[in-house]
Order: C-alpha cells, then structure tokens, then sequence
C-alpha cells in the first residue's frame, strides 16, 4: 500500500514538474514575440494555470520529502511526551484544514464545469481544466496528510524523511 501511494505521489509531483516546464516554455513563448513578427496571446493566463497546477500537484510529494516549512521553535523546547501531544493536534488541524481546501477546490472545478465557465482572456478555456488539476492536487495532499495522521497518532513521528528509492528509514 505504502509503494502504490509513493507512486501516485511522484506522479503528481512529475505533472507538477511538467506544467513548471510549461512555465517556462510560455515565458520563451512571449519573449520570442519580442523579437518575432508574431503576438504571443494568452501566455500569461496558461502560464498562470501552469503555476497553479505545478503548486497543487507537488504538495502531497513535498510533504512525503518532509520539504515543507515546519516551525519546531516550542516543541524542540519541550519533552518527549508534549512534543508527541503537539504533533497529533497539529497533524489534526493540518488534516481538517487541508479536507476543507480539498473540497471546495474540487467543489470548484464541479460547477465551473456544470456551468460552463470561459476564462476571459482572448482565448475561452474551459475554467474546470486549471482547476482540475489543483483539485486532483489537493485530493492527492489529502491523501498524503490522512497518511500521515495515520501514522503519528500510531506512535510513529511526525518526521520520517525519504532514502534513497523512495522508501522512508521505518518502511526498511
């Protein structure tokens, strides 16, 4: 089970490389218009969407790598048996939080979908593509978090980093 969510996390993270990637090939894309007989259109709103997209997807992997900023300035200060209190009730509030965020994005993507909602720029994308993919995003963090909670309110620790393959010291 451990491997299947490794590997959904890593394919999210690499569709979150891939739209960064279409960043940048928008970004080459406008500037050759500046030197070019052509006019770059809507580059800025795809490359918008990219970001989006490449922000979303990434978060359950960053999360696995144990990359996201975490503030330990009171619970280094502090013994074994709080610091577990405080990690159980901070990976509780970061999971209800992060259910909160999941649902209304993809609450989001459903009924601009059902509506049929067009961006505004010169060329009318269906808004539910860029948020589908920050709704898969966020469900994939779900995923990762609910993991996660698992984990620390069965006695393990808030911090595993990932080795070499992907595997975490414990999974060994």
């Amino acid at each position: 089970m451990r491997r299947a969510l490794r590997a959904v996390y890593l394919a999210s993270a690499a569709l979150g490389a891939l739209a960064f990637v279409g960043i940048e090939a928008l970004v080459l894309y406008q500037l050759g218009g500046q030197f070019l007989p052509y006019i770059p259109r809507s580059a800025d709103e795809f490359a918008g969407y990219c970001m989006a997209a490449s922000a979303f997807l990434a978060l359950a992997y960053t999360l696995e790598a144990n990359e996201h900023i975490r503030v330990t300035l009171v619970s280094e200060r502090v013994g074994p048996v709080a610091r577990r209190a405080m990690d159980r009730i901070a990976v509780a509030i970061a999971l209800a939080l992060v259910a909160f965020l999941a649902w209304h994005v993809t609450a989001m993507a459903w009924q601009t979908w059902q509506f049929d909602e067009r961006s505004g720029g010169l060329i009318a994308l269906p808004l539910w593509i860029p948020q589908a993919a920050m709704a898969v995003g966020a469900l994939v963090f779900l995923v990762a978090v609910t993991e996660r909670v698992f984990r620390v309110w069965r006695g393990g620790s808030v911090d595993l980093p990932m080795q070499e393959g992907g595997e975490h010291r414990a999974d060994r």
